[in-house]
């Protein structure tokens, strides 16, 4: 009961802020109307009850079987087990990643299925796969995380100069959205149950950050392989704002979206269940009290991932698009650019794989790394990159590149003088801090008022702001590294 009570702390504490904000701006300056705010309400409910008993489920099932699988494949010794067994666990935890589920569902809504979500699904999953196989070979082979990622990241600017607008800002959304709940903890138990098998403690506590950061790059990269196989240009497209208040009622939207949700999550969990029984049976034979808690932690994530799915769609983030487009039509560009600052602010609070990271931050660093100062770090830097996105969206001028390419040639740039420890904690954060609220909400908020905004585009403006949240944390945390480098140093000194 402690447990549960301690998870459903933590997600009320995620989710609250954004509705008391919701609720305040009904208030004031965005009227919503009844309806819309009730089946927010409810929605937010479903969101905190379904996402505490997900990450129930996560802490239980989903990564002890990353760990186990992890030194299961490190002790073959064999590095082709090692690449084949990256492929299949990455595909199969990517493809049930409920932020990347809805990121690909707001994409095939906002483009009319011109770009469909089980192409960005697949797509997307295929990038993951391919990048955590590298991912975990790099830690066998102790290659140095920043020269893999200047690899990675000159092929991306590459591939960026040949892609349209469109989709370089739904690639790099991707790149956030696939590094959320379900995979981050999934990664995170993986790398570390590879690292640890190493005898080196210093060369294991570096190793055992930097996964999610190269995994998160192969959804760049497949986006945008997809988007110059596919050479669809001049995308457009537009959100329905009034069909909030449908006669469909308030709680038949979240009772309709149950069968459809629940199906999809078994699909997705599936293939992770199988292939967990499957290694079990042959080679790690657990007892049956450690395989039963596994099997109820699958279980409780299944649960737990529909309510909040449900939650998400029928009622939570419709209301994100309303607020949006009515900021907009206050004429005033103070409003959308302050809210969305301190959006970002409480959304990095709120992210759940966030709280993950930063205790297994202070954890591996022994404490040298306190969690409280990565947050306050995060929280401004997510802050910034939020606001600058609403300027872009605002101004139309200014183009999503104008901001990534010199944003990750600085985090590139830092990767060689900051502390290699805080290169893969930086580049870790950067992708669990774009997870469930900034794919849900602050993603509809942007899309609002890109709908309301005159020479705006939605499929072009209304995405691209899931790459800043991402972003904004590499040079944040390496600047911080490079402080702390600076800081012991001094230290030494005056001793």
């Amino acid at each position: 009961m402690n447990v549960i009570r301690s998870k459903l702390k933590e997600t009320t504490f995620s989710i609250l802020p954004i509705t008391i904000i919701v609720i305040i701006l009904n208030f004031t300056l965005t009227p919503i109307g009844g309806t819309s705010l009730i089946k927010f309400v409810i929605g937010s409910f479903l969101m905190i009850v379904g996402l505490a008993i997900f990450l129930l489920g996560i802490d239980i099932g989903i990564t002890p079987v990353g760990s186990i699988m992890g030194q299961g494949i490190a002790k073959s010794n064999k590095i082709w087990i090692v690449a084949i067994s990256g492929m299949v666990l990455g595909f199969i935890i990517s493809i049930a990643e409920p932020d990347l589920h809805i990121l690909a569902n707001q994409v095939s809504n906002v483009t009319d299925g011109v770009i469909s979500k089980n192409a960005i699904l697949i797509c997307v999953s295929i990038g993951i796969a391919v990048l955590i196989s590298i991912g975990l070979l790099r830690i066998v082979y102790n290659t140095p995380l920043y020269r893999v990622l200047t690899v990675l990241y000159g092929v991306i600017f590459m591939l960026s100069i040949f892609s349209s607008r469109e989709f370089l800002a739904i690639s790099f959304d991707a790149s956030g959205a696939t590094t959320g709940a379900l995979t981050v903890p999934f990664m995170l138990a993986l790398s570390v149950g590879i690292s640890k098998i190493k005898r080196d403690s210093k060369a294991s506590e570096k190793d055992s950050f930097g996964l999610v950061a190269i995994a998160s790059t192969g959804a760049i990269m497949s986006v945008l392989i997809m988007g110059l196989i596919r050479g669809i240009n001049n995308i457009s497209g537009e959100i329905s704002i009034s069909s909030q208040n449908s006669t469909q009622g308030i709680i038949a939207p979240f009772l309709h979206g149950i069968p459809h949700t629940t199906m999809e999550v078994l699909i997705a969990l599936s293939p992770i269940l199988i292939i967990f029984l499957i290694f079990d049976r042959l080679y790690f034979k657990l007892s049956k009290q450690v395989l039963y808690r596994i099997l109820f932690g699958i279980l409780f994530s299944l649960i737990g991932l529909v309510l909040f799915l449900v939650g998400v769609n029928s009622g939570f983030m419709k209301v994100g698009e309303i607020v949006g487009y009515k900021l907009t039509l206050l004429d005033n560009n103070f409003y959308p650019i302050a809210i969305g600052f301190v959006l970002g602010t409480v959304t990095i609070l709120a992210e759940p794989a966030v709280h993950v990271l930063t205790h297994q931050i202070e954890d591996v660093t022994s404490g040298y790394v306190d969690r409280k100062l990565v947050l306050i770090t995060l929280s401004i830097g997510v802050a910034i990159a939020v606001s600058l996105s609403i300027l872009r969206i605002l101004v139309p001028k200014i183009q999503l590149w104008h901001y990534l390419l010199p944003g990750y040639a600085i985090a590139i740039i830092l990767t060689y003088i900051s502390p290699k420890l805080f290169v893969g904690i930086a580049f870790d954060s950067g992708g669990v801090a774009s997870g469930p609220m900034a794919a849900t909400f602050v993603l509809a908020f942007a899309q609002g008022i890109a709908q309301g905004t005159e020479g705006a585009n939605v499929v072009i403006d209304g995405f691209g702001i899931i790459s800043m949240i991402a972003m904004t944390p590499l040079i944040a945390l390496q600047i911080l590294g490079i402080v702390f480098k600076r800081k012991s140093s001094q230290e030494v000194k005056d001793d």
